[in-house]
């Protein structure tokens, strides 16, 4: 390898890496709030938090890996620029061509690794959160009641409370239960109760010796006071969708024989990230030509604000295909080709546009 490929190559993994982990930094915070919000309202087992919250990682590095790989050669470029190495560059006739073959050294093994987790990791990383859920939920100590504390049932129509637990989590001492539906509530309570279930996700909580009160939620005086015996009441479902039903969790092979427009859209939808961040990559080297003394920063704002189009586009075309606003045959490749056919123009004609001006101003 010419020791130029390997400096420029340096130079751009280097920056990429350290603009990467920035922006899996911040995208850590966001995706572990969301995660310890399910947490709190009881639809993901508490036990399984940091296992959650690394497959939901593994969901979003196609969003992210795309906007790092831009910003990393932003900067690198404009570091070569501000540091006047690449007008010394262009003097000895190194050109976009011959700079193409360091920026694939970095950029298509990035590209790689989005396709794969767009593609593959992705989905697997969700049907194996959903699985563990499902399975965890076979728990109510793993599914997150604790003794002692209020927990939100799934979906927020009630609370539940237990003042103790046996080791295994199914035997459950003084429960009290709240729930709220169509304009009535409900509150039991029991000396003791049991975890049961019934098929794959159906669970059942058996209430001993107790109470029941039912009423209207606003006004009225229609309450019914009852005492039983033997009380079984189910639990809401912490996944509403089976896995296997889920277009964002099928495999690629299921998407190709799944004639719901879901499904294709949903295929578009993980064929499209590597292709952006391909085209991205490409815009970022013309883009942040600039001259020694000129401010860097502002073309990184404009790279920005490119990425944020780019990707709210192929979200809503995402969804016009699902709803059938757009035709299928369409697909997204309205967006990916003429963004890749852009990127390619501008990368091969750096610099030819302003030389041919600056010849013009000097006649």
């Amino acid at each position: 390898m010419p020791k130029l490929d390997r400096y420029l190559f340096r130079e751009f993994s280097q920056t990429t890496l350290a603009a990467v982990v920035v922006l899996l930094m911040v995208s850590l915070g966001g995706i572990f709030a969301d995660v310890l919000g399910d947490v709190a309202r009881g639809r993901v087992p508490a036990g399984m938090m940091l296992a959650q919250l690394g497959l939901q990682l593994i969901r979003y590095l196609p969003l992210v890996l795309p906007l790092g790989l831009m910003i990393g050669m932003l900067l690198a470029m404009g570091r070569l620029y501000r540091d006047a190495e690449m007008p010394v560059l262009t003097s000895i006739g190194i050109g976009p061509r011959r700079m193409l073959r360091p920026v694939l050294m970095l950029v298509l093994p990035v590209v790689a690794v989005i396709a794969l987790c767009s593609l593959w990791w992705g989905p697997w990383a969700k049907r194996t959160s959903q699985e563990m859920i499902i399975a965890g939920s076979r728990s109510l100590l793993v599914a997150g009641l604790e003794p002692g504390r209020f927990t939100e049932l799934p979906g927020g129509n009630g609370v539940v409370y237990v003042g103790g637990m046996s080791n295994d989590g199914r035997q459950l001492s003084r429960v009290f239960v709240y729930k709220q539906a169509r304009g009535r509530l409900d509150v039991t309570t029991a000396r003791t109760g049991a975890l049961s279930f019934v098929g794959r996700n159906d669970r059942y909580l058996t209430l001993l010796d107790g109470f029941r009160v039912e009423g209207p939620l606003e006004t009225g005086m229609d309450f019914r006071l009852m005492r039983y015996a033997s009380n079984a009441m189910r639990m809401p479902r912490n996944e509403d969708r089976a896995p296997e039903d889920d277009p964002q969790s099928m495999t690629l092979q299921a998407l190709f024989k799944d004639p719901r427009r879901e499904a294709a859209a949903q295929l578009h939808y993980r064929i499209a990230p590597p292709l952006l961040a391909l085209a991205f990559a490409l815009i970022a080297v013309p883009l942040s030509r600039s001259s020694p003394r000129q401010a860097r920063y502002g073309r990184i704002l404009l790279g920005f604000l490119a990425y944020l189009v780019g990707t709210n586009l192929m979200v809503l075309g995402t969804d016009w295909l699902g709803s059938g606003t757009l035709p299928m045959a369409a697909g997204l490749w309205w967006l990916l080709l003429p963004l890749l056919a852009v990127a390619l123009w501008m990368y091969f004609h750096d610099g030819r546009l302003r030389r041919g001006f600056a010849v013009g101003a000097t006649r």
